[in-house]
C-alpha cells in the first residue's frame, strides 16, 4: 500500500467493519466518517477502495478472529475449573492480553486459533492451573494445532507481554505523546471547523 492511500485503506476497512458487524441503524454516514477523519478523498474513492480490498479478502468480511476463538476456549475451559479455581482464568485479563498482541504487527501472522490458545496456556501456566493441561491439550488436538506453532507462538507472546508489563511500557514518555501541530495546519483545521455541518446532538433520556 502506498503511504498516500494508507488513509483511505485504514477507513475503508473500519467502515466494513462496522457494517459487517453493527445494526444498521447504527452504522455512520460515509460522509461523515470522511469529515470526521478530515481526509481529503470522497465518498467514491472510499467505495472504490472498499471494493479493492473486499476483493483482496474474497469478499470474506466475518473471518472468525483470535477473540471469538479466546470466548470460545474460556467457556470449554471455565467448566473444567471449580467453582473457587475459576477466578483465576480471568476473561477481562486474557482480552487484554490479546490486545497487546495486537498492537505488534508479527501477530498477524499468526493463526487466530493458535494466537487464542498461547495466550490461554500462558495464562494457565502462570496461574499454575495444572488441573487443566489435559483440557488444553484437547484444546490443541481439536483445533489441529501442532506443538511446533504453538511453543513458537507462545515464546513470542510472552515476550510481547513481559514487554508490555515492564516499567518502560507502562510509564511512557510523555514528551512524545504530545501533538504538536504546525501554524498552517492549525489554520487550516480552524478554517476547516467554520465549514463542516455539526453532528447531531445526542439525544438524553432520563433514567
Amino acid at each position: 500500500v502506498q503511504p498516500k492511500h494508507l488513509g483511505c485503506v485504514g477507513l475503508s476497512c473500519f467502515y466494513l467493519a462496522v457494517k459487517a458487524s453493527e445494526e444498521e441503524r447504527n452504522v455512520p454516514l460515509a460522509t461523515d466518517l470522511i469529515r470526521i477523519s478530515q481526509y481529503r478523498f470522497t465518498v467514491s474513492d472510499m467505495m472504490r477502495m472498499e471494493k479493492i480490498v473486499l476483493e483482496k479478502l474474497s469478499w470474506k468480511v466475518k473471518a472468525t478472529t483470535a477473540f471469538q476463538f479466546l470466548q470460545l476456549y474460556h467457556s470449554l475451559i471455565h467448566e473444567n475449573l471449580s467453582c473457587e479455581r475459576r477466578k483465576y482464568l480471568n476473561f477481562e485479563r486474557l482480552e487484554t492480553q490479546l490486545k497487546a498482541c495486537h498492537c505488534r504487527i508479527m501477530f498477524s501472522k499468526a493463526k487466530p486459533s493458535v494466537l487464542a490458545l498461547s495466550v490461554m496456556a500462558l495464562e494457565i501456566e502462570e496461574q499454575k492451573l495444572m488441573e487443566l493441561t489435559e483440557a488444553l491439550e484437547f484444546l490443541q488436538l481439536h483445533s489441529k494445532i501442532n506443538n511446533r506453532d504453538l511453543t513458537f507462538w507462545k515464546e513470542l507472546v510472552l515476550k510481547c507481554l513481559t514487554e508490555y508489563s515492564s516499567s518502560k511500557c507502562s510509564k511512557p514518555n510523555v514528551q512524545k505523546l504530545k501533538w504538536i501541530v504546525s501554524g498552517r495546519t492549525a489554520r487550516q483545521l480552524k478554517h476547516s471547523y467554520y465549514r463542516i455541518t455539526h453532528l447531531p446532538t445526542i439525544p438524553e433520556t432520563s433514567s
